[in-house]
This record gives structure tokens, sequence and C-alpha cells, in this order.
């Protein structure tokens, strides 16, 4: 795909336009695994309300945000055919004020990362190193149905739980937390191809390889649904293991609520996408606050 040069107009972006470029409502998603992350450290919750500001501010509009702005950037030529609505094609975000604002989103969110330790800063940086190989040539991680959304998993899920976790303990996290973001990510990808489904023909008129379009609507639901419940069902086992039957009782009930969901789902995948995204994704990302406040429970992060 070519690309437009970098040639810069005078006009410059309005304040609305850049708001709607970096797309508040997928902030909740990271914002989310990031109060997960910060529970489950441990500590007490009354000492961790400025760690959990600052880091639903790296998490939401600093790394979300800036991967927005990449996205829309790179797929600009793209939505001037499907989307000429949004700020880019549309002028609104004019020149390649797109870019400079993916640019600028970048070196703020590493600066500001920077600030709360090594391990959050780390984080930040593979973040951010995701986000641009999501949607940037050469790599475009988009275009393949399997690192795509599983790229697109890890940093919104494990890497923000992660660097919630990190940012109030000042060093690597336990052992339980880790494999907490380990297979909460795995489910996320799930999730992620789940939302490929609202664009199976407009992928395959343009090369993009999700699961959807490569496999068929049944083959990948089916892929996805399994990708949501046995990384689920694992953490249920971790949970009984350390002791925390309250917490792995209440997470099975999420799942098997889940899983009689997905009957429905599969009956017509394509048509019970955004149905299942309300209401069973619902129930996965309740889960994991529920097992966020279980390895709470044992000391989370600490030690």
């Amino acid at each position: 795909m070519a690309y437009a040069d970098l040639s810069e107009p005078r006009a410059r972006p309005q304040p609305r336009a850049v708001l709607e470029l970096l797309k508040p409502i997928t902030w909740f998603a990271p914002m989310w695994a990031f109060m997960c992350g910060v529970i489950s450290s441990g500590s007490a919750l009354g000492e961790t309300w400025p760690f959990m500001i600052a880091g639903m501010i790296l998490a939401g509009p600093l790394v979300c945000g800036t991967s927005q702005a990449v996205n829309d950037w790179y797929d600009r030529h793209v939505d001037a055919i499907n989307e000429p609505k949004r700020p880019i094609p549309s002028g609104r975000i004019p020149g390649s004020w797109g870019f400079r604002i993916a640019c600028i989103g970048t070196g703020v969110a590493l600066i500001y990362a920077a600030f709360w330790g090594i391990w959050v800063f780390v984080a930040a940086i593979v973040g951010l190193a995701l986000a641009w190989a999501y949607s940037a040539p050469p790599l475009r991680l988009k275009q393949s149905g399997w690192w795509g959304p599983l790229a697109v998993g890890f940093s919104y899920e494990g890497l923000s739980w992660f660097t919630g976790a990190a940012i109030v303990l000042g060093h690597l996290p336990s052992w339980e937390v880790l494999s907490l973001v380990v297979l909460y990510s795995i489910g996320a990808f799930g999730i992620m191809t789940l939302n490929d489904f609202k664009a199976v023909e407009g992928d395959r008129r343009l090369g993009i390889k999700s699961l959807p379009a490569q496999l068929g609507v049944q083959p990948a639901a089916r892929i996805a649904c399994i990708a949501m419940a046995v990384p689920q069902a694992f953490v249920v086992a971790m949970l009984l293991g350390l002791g925390l039957t309250l917490s792995a009782s209440l997470v099975t009930l999420s799942l098997a609520v889940q899983i009689v969901l997905m009957i429905r789902l599969m009956k017509d995948p394509k048509a019970h996408a955004p149905w299942y995204n309300a209401t069973g994704t619902t129930l996965f990302v309740l889960g994991m606050m529920i097992s966020a406040f279980g390895v709470r429970q044992i000391g989370g992060g600490i030690g």
C-alpha cells in the first residue's frame, strides 16, 4: 500500500478532532486491566489512589490513545473509502498531523512512564512498540489473524495489568500476578478475534487475513470461544490451588454463563458477535477483577 507524503499545510487540527482521533471509548479496556493490576498487587487500597490515577492516564489516553492515532494514520487510505468521515480522511486532521500526533503521543507516554520506575517504563516501551508494529509497515501485524489479535490482547489486558501491579510495587510482580497476566492476555485474543467479524467482506477484499476472512466465520468463532474459555479454566484451577475457593467459584460461575452465551453465539457468529461482546465479554472482564481481588488476599504481587 502506498502512503502519502508528509507535506504539511498550515492548517492545524481542532482539539475536538484530536480527541476523536484518540478514541476515548477504547481506553476502558486497558484502564480496567490496569486497575486489576493495582488491586492484585496486595497494597492497601487507600494508598494506591495516586498510582491508580497516574496509571490510568498512562494506560488510557497516552498509550491506548497513541495506538489509535498510529492505527488511523496508517489506515487513512482505507478509511478514505470505507469511513471517510473519520478525522484524517475527512481533513479535520490535516496534512501529516496524524503522524505527528502519533509521534508526540509516543514520546510523551515514554517520558511519563519513565517517572514511575523501570518496569513501568519497560512495559510502556513494549506496548508502544506493539502499537506501531500492529499498524505500521513493514510488519502491520493487523493483517494477520493470529499475530494481530494476540498483540492487541497482550497490550490491552496483559501489559496494562502488569503495569498496574508494577507501578505500585516498584518491582517485578509475583508469579501469581504474572500468571493472570498471561492467561487473560490469551483470553483477550478471542475477544479481539470477535471484533473482526464486523468487517469480514472488507478484510477479504483488502487482503487482510483476519481469522474470519481466512478460515470462515464458524471456525474463527470456535477458535475465539476456545481462546476465551480455556485460559479462564486455568485461572479457576490456579485460584483453587491457592485456596481461594470463593474467587474460584465466582470465576467458574462467570465462565459457565459465558459458555451458555457462546452456544448462542455459535448459531450465527457474525450476527451475534456484537451481542456477545456486550454480554460474554463483560463477564470475562468481571472475572478479571474477581481474580485480582482473589490474588490480593494472599499478598498479590508482594514478595
